[in-house]
């Protein structure tokens, strides 16, 4: 990742507005901030939530609260808890999420 153009600057995510986006259970709730290219987001996932589709966008992700399950298309399955981050190129490894007690996460991507 390239970063640049981007003036210094600090964010209050207590602004940021937030939106919801349905999973196939459960919903998702954003708080999203672009910076160029680089979009910069708070994810919190209600309990019970599964995505409703294969992700093929690169993240970098840390899971700040809760647990997430994260499939890989292949039947890899890994568990993020608090402090716990993954990390995926673009259209490499499609993955899903989903999370049976909620959780929330900061996503660079």
């Amino acid at each position: 990742m390239q970063i640049g153009d981007i003036p210094f600057g600090t964010t209050d995510w207590a602004s940021v507005e937030k939106t919801e986006h349905k999973g196939e259970t459960g919903s998702a709730t954003w708080q999203t901030r672009h910076f160029g290219d680089i979009r910069v987001r708070i994810v919190e996932y209600t309990p019970g939530y599964l995505a409703d589709h294969w992700c093929v966008k690169g993240h970098i992700l840390l899971c700040l609260e809760g647990e997430l399950t994260t499939e890989l298309e292949d039947g890899r399955v890994f568990v993020l808890k608090p402090g716990m981050s993954y990390q995926v190129a673009d259209k490499t490894e499609p993955h899903r999420s989903s999370t049976a007690v909620g959780a929330k996460l900061f996503i660079v991507d």
